[in-house]
Protein backbone atom coordinates (compact mmCIF):
# COMPACT_ATOMS: atom_id res chain seq x y z
CA UNK A 1 0.00 0.00 0.00
CA UNK A 2 3.30 2.32 0.47
CA UNK A 3 4.04 2.16 -3.25
CA UNK A 4 0.96 3.72 -4.91
CA UNK A 5 1.01 6.35 -1.87
CA UNK A 6 4.77 7.25 -2.80
CA UNK A 7 3.90 7.49 -6.65
CA UNK A 8 0.72 9.50 -6.05
CA UNK A 9 3.09 11.88 -3.88
CA UNK A 10 6.24 12.09 -6.74
CA UNK A 11 4.23 12.39 -9.63
CA UNK A 12 3.68 16.18 -9.25
CA UNK A 13 7.60 16.81 -8.68
CA UNK A 14 8.20 14.78 -11.74
CA UNK A 15 6.16 16.67 -13.95
CA UNK A 16 7.57 19.99 -12.42
CA UNK A 17 11.27 18.74 -12.70
CA UNK A 18 12.16 19.93 -16.23
CA UNK A 19 10.37 23.45 -15.34
CA UNK A 20 12.50 23.50 -11.91
CA UNK A 21 15.73 22.85 -14.14
CA UNK A 22 15.22 25.00 -17.26
CA UNK A 23 13.66 27.90 -15.22
CA UNK A 24 16.72 30.20 -15.50
CA UNK A 25 17.58 29.35 -19.15
CA UNK A 26 13.67 30.09 -20.18
CA UNK A 27 13.42 33.21 -17.94
CA UNK A 28 17.02 34.36 -19.58
CA UNK A 29 16.24 33.79 -23.19
CA UNK A 30 12.63 35.54 -22.88
CA UNK A 31 14.50 39.03 -22.69
CA UNK A 32 13.07 41.03 -23.42
CA UNK A 33 9.94 39.98 -21.69
CA UNK A 34 8.72 43.51 -21.49
CA UNK A 35 9.51 46.95 -22.30
CA UNK A 36 13.00 48.35 -21.90
CA UNK A 37 13.52 51.93 -20.83
CA UNK A 38 15.92 54.20 -22.20
CA UNK A 39 17.09 57.38 -20.83
CA UNK A 40 17.78 60.45 -22.67
CA UNK A 41 19.71 62.69 -20.21
CA UNK A 42 18.53 65.89 -21.52
CA UNK A 43 14.53 67.40 -22.31
CA UNK A 44 12.67 67.24 -25.11
CA UNK A 45 12.79 68.27 -28.55
CA UNK A 46 16.99 69.05 -28.75
CA UNK A 47 19.38 66.70 -31.18
CA UNK A 48 19.72 63.71 -28.37
CA UNK A 49 16.37 63.93 -27.72
CA UNK A 50 15.22 63.22 -31.57
CA UNK A 51 18.50 60.61 -31.73
CA UNK A 52 17.61 58.48 -28.92
CA UNK A 53 14.49 58.11 -30.27
CA UNK A 54 15.31 57.33 -33.48
CA UNK A 55 18.17 54.78 -32.36
CA UNK A 56 15.07 53.49 -30.23
CA UNK A 57 12.97 53.20 -33.00
CA UNK A 58 15.73 51.57 -35.45
CA UNK A 59 16.69 49.18 -32.54
CA UNK A 60 13.50 47.86 -31.44
CA UNK A 61 13.29 46.59 -35.43
CA UNK A 62 16.79 45.31 -35.07
CA UNK A 63 16.35 43.14 -31.81
CA UNK A 64 12.87 41.71 -33.39
CA UNK A 65 10.51 39.51 -31.77
CA UNK A 66 8.44 41.11 -28.89
CA UNK A 67 10.77 43.97 -28.10
CA UNK A 68 9.84 47.42 -26.91
CA UNK A 69 11.55 50.44 -25.94
CA UNK A 70 9.97 53.94 -23.86
CA UNK A 71 12.33 56.86 -23.76
CA UNK A 72 12.65 58.40 -20.47
CA UNK A 73 13.36 62.06 -20.37
CA UNK A 74 15.06 62.86 -17.65
CA UNK A 75 16.89 65.84 -18.26
CA UNK A 76 18.83 68.27 -15.25
CA UNK A 77 22.18 69.70 -13.95
CA UNK A 78 23.58 69.24 -17.61
CA UNK A 79 22.78 65.21 -17.74
CA UNK A 80 23.69 63.87 -14.26
CA UNK A 81 20.70 63.57 -13.13
CA UNK A 82 19.69 60.93 -15.93
CA UNK A 83 23.08 59.38 -16.05
CA UNK A 84 23.16 58.65 -12.44
CA UNK A 85 19.55 57.27 -12.32
CA UNK A 86 21.11 54.80 -15.12
CA UNK A 87 24.15 54.03 -12.99
CA UNK A 88 22.07 52.82 -10.01
CA UNK A 89 19.68 50.91 -11.81
CA UNK A 90 18.95 47.33 -11.90
CA UNK A 91 21.37 45.92 -14.00
CA UNK A 92 18.82 43.22 -15.92
CA UNK A 93 18.76 44.87 -18.98
CA UNK A 94 15.41 46.69 -18.76
CA UNK A 95 17.43 50.35 -17.95
CA UNK A 96 19.41 51.64 -20.86
CA UNK A 97 21.68 55.05 -21.05
CA UNK A 98 21.18 57.02 -24.44
CA UNK A 99 24.80 58.86 -23.09
CA UNK A 100 26.42 62.07 -23.88
CA UNK A 101 30.12 61.84 -24.27
CA UNK A 102 29.97 65.03 -22.08
CA UNK A 103 28.33 62.36 -19.03
CA UNK A 104 31.80 61.28 -19.06
CA UNK A 105 33.96 63.11 -20.41
CA UNK A 106 33.54 67.48 -19.10
CA UNK A 107 31.79 66.44 -15.67
CA UNK A 108 34.32 64.42 -14.46
CA UNK A 109 36.23 67.57 -14.47
CA UNK A 110 34.05 69.88 -13.01
CA UNK A 111 32.31 68.18 -10.29
CA UNK A 112 31.90 65.14 -8.21
CA UNK A 113 29.67 62.63 -9.22
CA UNK A 114 27.64 60.02 -9.00
CA UNK A 115 28.89 57.80 -11.37
CA UNK A 116 31.63 56.96 -13.86
CA UNK A 117 32.76 54.82 -16.68
CA UNK A 118 33.00 51.70 -14.51
CA UNK A 119 29.67 52.36 -13.26
CA UNK A 120 28.61 51.42 -16.72
CA UNK A 121 28.51 48.35 -19.48
CA UNK A 122 29.28 50.12 -22.39
CA UNK A 123 27.32 48.51 -25.29
CA UNK A 124 28.62 51.14 -28.19
CA UNK A 125 29.28 54.44 -29.85
CA UNK A 126 25.83 55.95 -31.60
CA UNK A 127 27.58 59.21 -33.17
CA UNK A 128 29.35 62.15 -33.88
CA UNK A 129 28.14 66.19 -32.64
CA UNK A 130 28.27 68.55 -35.44
CA UNK A 131 27.57 72.17 -34.07
CA UNK A 132 27.01 75.67 -35.58
CA UNK A 133 28.32 79.14 -34.44
CA UNK A 134 25.24 81.51 -35.03
CA UNK A 135 24.10 85.20 -33.84
CA UNK A 136 20.99 86.86 -33.28
CA UNK A 137 19.60 87.65 -36.92
CA UNK A 138 19.81 91.77 -35.46
CA UNK A 139 23.77 91.71 -34.53
CA UNK A 140 25.54 93.34 -37.14
CA UNK A 141 27.89 90.77 -38.30
CA UNK A 142 27.57 88.49 -41.17
CA UNK A 143 30.69 86.20 -41.09
CA UNK A 144 33.38 85.09 -37.69
CA UNK A 145 35.91 87.71 -38.65
CA UNK A 146 33.17 90.30 -38.48
CA UNK A 147 32.13 88.91 -35.12
CA UNK A 148 35.35 88.74 -33.45
CA UNK A 149 36.21 92.79 -34.62
CA UNK A 150 32.68 93.45 -33.28
CA UNK A 151 32.81 91.70 -29.61
CA UNK A 152 36.25 93.28 -29.33
CA UNK A 153 34.25 96.69 -29.23
CA UNK A 154 32.28 95.45 -27.20
CA UNK A 155 34.46 93.81 -24.75
CA UNK A 156 31.82 92.19 -22.04
CA UNK A 157 28.83 93.58 -23.60
CA UNK A 158 27.83 90.28 -25.53
CA UNK A 159 26.71 87.13 -23.78
CA UNK A 160 25.83 83.22 -25.22
CA UNK A 161 23.51 80.66 -24.46
CA UNK A 162 23.98 76.92 -24.01
CA UNK A 163 22.52 73.76 -22.73
CA UNK A 164 23.97 74.75 -18.97
CA UNK A 165 26.77 74.71 -16.62
CA UNK A 166 29.96 72.91 -18.29
CA UNK A 167 27.80 71.55 -21.48
CA UNK A 168 29.66 71.28 -24.61
CA UNK A 169 28.23 74.55 -25.75
CA UNK A 170 29.81 76.37 -22.94
CA UNK A 171 33.16 74.75 -23.05
CA UNK A 172 32.54 75.73 -26.86
CA UNK A 173 32.11 79.08 -26.31
CA UNK A 174 34.79 79.95 -23.43
CA UNK A 175 36.73 78.38 -25.74
CA UNK A 176 36.41 80.31 -28.54
CA UNK A 177 36.05 83.68 -26.49
CA UNK A 178 39.90 82.21 -24.96
CA UNK A 179 41.33 81.88 -28.39
CA UNK A 180 40.11 84.65 -30.22
CA UNK A 181 40.71 87.03 -27.40
CA UNK A 182 37.40 88.16 -26.82
CA UNK A 183 35.61 88.96 -23.76
CA UNK A 184 31.61 87.61 -23.20
CA UNK A 185 28.99 86.57 -20.89
CA UNK A 186 28.15 83.00 -20.77
CA UNK A 187 23.94 82.27 -19.84
CA UNK A 188 22.96 78.72 -19.02
CA UNK A 189 19.81 76.87 -19.61
CA UNK A 190 18.07 74.17 -18.71
CA UNK A 191 18.71 72.73 -22.36
CA UNK A 192 19.79 73.17 -26.05
CA UNK A 193 15.96 74.51 -27.16
CA UNK A 194 15.51 77.24 -24.21
CA UNK A 195 18.73 78.82 -25.43
CA UNK A 196 18.16 78.45 -29.15
CA UNK A 197 14.68 80.25 -28.63
CA UNK A 198 16.62 83.10 -26.19
CA UNK A 199 18.95 83.70 -29.52
CA UNK A 200 15.68 84.31 -31.69
CA UNK A 201 14.11 86.67 -29.32
CA UNK A 202 17.33 88.44 -29.09
CA UNK A 203 17.68 87.73 -25.30
CA UNK A 204 21.55 86.38 -26.10
CA UNK A 205 23.75 87.53 -28.77
CA UNK A 206 25.10 83.83 -29.65
CA UNK A 207 25.43 80.12 -29.64
CA UNK A 208 27.45 77.17 -30.67
CA UNK A 209 24.92 74.54 -30.77
CA UNK A 210 23.73 71.83 -33.33
CA UNK A 211 20.15 72.50 -32.34
CA UNK A 212 20.25 76.00 -33.82
CA UNK A 213 20.28 74.80 -37.36
CA UNK A 214 16.61 74.92 -38.32
CA UNK A 215 16.50 78.36 -37.03
CA UNK A 216 19.37 79.04 -39.24
CA UNK A 217 17.85 77.09 -42.13
CA UNK A 218 14.60 79.26 -41.61
CA UNK A 219 16.91 82.21 -41.71
CA UNK A 220 15.54 83.32 -38.08
CA UNK A 221 19.63 83.58 -36.98
CA UNK A 222 22.80 83.74 -38.85
CA UNK A 223 25.09 80.83 -38.58
CA UNK A 224 28.78 81.86 -39.29
CA UNK A 225 30.59 78.56 -38.96
CA UNK A 226 29.84 74.93 -37.96
CA UNK A 227 32.68 72.67 -35.39
CA UNK A 228 33.15 69.76 -37.55
CA UNK A 229 35.85 68.14 -40.06
CA UNK A 230 33.42 68.72 -42.87
CA UNK A 231 30.44 71.37 -42.94
CA UNK A 232 27.14 70.65 -42.60
CA UNK A 233 24.98 68.85 -45.54
CA UNK A 234 22.21 71.09 -43.86
CA UNK A 235 24.06 74.60 -44.38
CA UNK A 236 25.87 73.75 -47.21
CA UNK A 237 26.70 77.35 -47.90
CA UNK A 238 28.41 78.00 -44.05
CA UNK A 239 31.58 77.36 -43.89
CA UNK A 240 33.65 74.90 -40.88
CA UNK A 241 35.57 76.80 -38.22
CA UNK A 242 38.99 75.57 -39.89
CA UNK A 243 37.95 77.45 -43.37
CA UNK A 244 37.01 80.77 -41.66
CA UNK A 245 41.00 81.22 -40.78
CA UNK A 246 40.49 81.03 -37.17
CA UNK A 247 42.82 78.88 -35.17
CA UNK A 248 40.53 78.10 -32.11
CA UNK A 249 41.11 74.68 -30.38
CA UNK A 250 37.44 73.23 -30.05
CA UNK A 251 36.98 69.76 -29.63
CA UNK A 252 35.08 68.45 -32.30
CA UNK A 253 33.26 65.32 -32.68
CA UNK A 254 31.95 64.05 -28.93
CA UNK A 255 28.62 62.75 -29.51
CA UNK A 256 26.50 59.76 -28.43
CA UNK A 257 26.49 56.12 -27.25
CA UNK A 258 24.48 53.50 -25.36
CA UNK A 259 25.31 52.38 -21.93
CA UNK A 260 23.70 49.91 -19.95
CA UNK A 261 24.12 49.66 -15.53
CA UNK A 262 27.26 47.78 -14.93
CA UNK A 263 26.83 43.83 -14.25
CA UNK A 264 24.37 43.64 -16.87
CA UNK A 265 24.41 40.30 -18.36
CA UNK A 266 27.03 39.82 -21.46
CA UNK A 267 24.66 37.64 -23.33
CA UNK A 268 21.98 40.16 -23.13
CA UNK A 269 24.84 43.16 -23.60
CA UNK A 270 25.90 41.47 -26.84
CA UNK A 271 22.75 41.34 -28.05
CA UNK A 272 22.21 45.02 -27.54
CA UNK A 273 25.61 45.91 -29.25
CA UNK A 274 25.26 43.59 -32.56
CA UNK A 275 21.48 45.27 -32.92
CA UNK A 276 22.91 48.68 -32.31
CA UNK A 277 25.29 47.88 -35.06
CA UNK A 278 23.02 46.96 -37.40
CA UNK A 279 20.10 49.73 -36.92
CA UNK A 280 23.45 52.13 -37.56
CA UNK A 281 23.53 50.46 -41.07
CA UNK A 282 20.18 50.89 -41.61
CA UNK A 283 19.34 52.68 -45.31
CA UNK A 284 18.91 56.56 -44.65
CA UNK A 285 19.55 56.93 -41.24
CA UNK A 286 22.58 59.08 -42.13
CA UNK A 287 19.85 61.55 -43.58
CA UNK A 288 17.53 61.37 -40.69
CA UNK A 289 21.26 61.59 -38.40
CA UNK A 290 22.68 64.74 -40.41
CA UNK A 291 18.82 66.59 -39.40
CA UNK A 292 19.12 66.48 -35.94
CA UNK A 293 23.18 67.48 -36.33
CA UNK A 294 25.14 64.43 -36.00
CA UNK A 295 26.83 61.65 -38.00
CA UNK A 296 26.05 57.89 -37.33
CA UNK A 297 29.58 56.80 -36.23
CA UNK A 298 29.17 53.32 -34.87
CA UNK A 299 32.02 52.34 -32.28
CA UNK A 300 32.78 49.34 -30.57
CA UNK A 301 32.13 49.11 -26.90
CA UNK A 302 36.17 48.57 -25.92
CA UNK A 303 36.51 51.57 -28.77
CA UNK A 304 34.03 53.66 -27.40
CA UNK A 305 35.39 53.58 -23.63
CA UNK A 306 38.71 54.57 -25.28
CA UNK A 307 37.70 57.52 -27.36
CA UNK A 308 35.76 58.89 -23.87
CA UNK A 309 38.94 58.01 -21.37
CA UNK A 310 41.23 59.88 -24.25
CA UNK A 311 38.71 63.00 -24.34
CA UNK A 312 38.48 63.66 -20.41
CA UNK A 313 42.21 63.14 -19.93
CA UNK A 314 41.73 66.37 -23.00
CA UNK A 315 39.61 68.01 -20.71
CA UNK A 316 41.36 67.90 -17.69
CA UNK A 317 43.69 70.26 -19.59
CA UNK A 318 41.67 72.62 -20.91
CA UNK A 319 39.18 73.04 -18.80
CA UNK A 320 40.97 75.03 -16.29
CA UNK A 321 42.77 77.09 -18.76
CA UNK A 322 39.53 77.79 -20.23
CA UNK A 323 37.95 79.20 -16.77
CA UNK A 324 35.18 76.64 -17.24
CA UNK A 325 34.12 74.57 -13.61
CA UNK A 326 36.19 73.34 -11.18
CA UNK A 327 35.69 70.82 -8.13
Amino acid sequence: MEEPHRMRLLAPLALLAPWLISGPARAQDAWPAHPIHMVVPYPPGGSSDILGRLVADRLVKALGGNASIIVDNKPGATTQIGTEFVAKAAPDGYTLLFGAASSFTLLPNIRKLGYSADSFDFIGGVAEYLAVIAVRESLPVKNLAQFVEHAKKNPGKLSFGSAGEASAGHVYGATLALDTGISVLHVPFRGSMDAVNALVAGAIDFIIDGAVTPMAKAGRVVPLATIYRQRHPELPNVPTLAETGFSVTIPAGSGWGLLAPKGTPKDVLARLSAALRTALQHKGIQEVFVRANAFASWQAPDEFRASLAANQKMYSQLLPVIGVGGQ
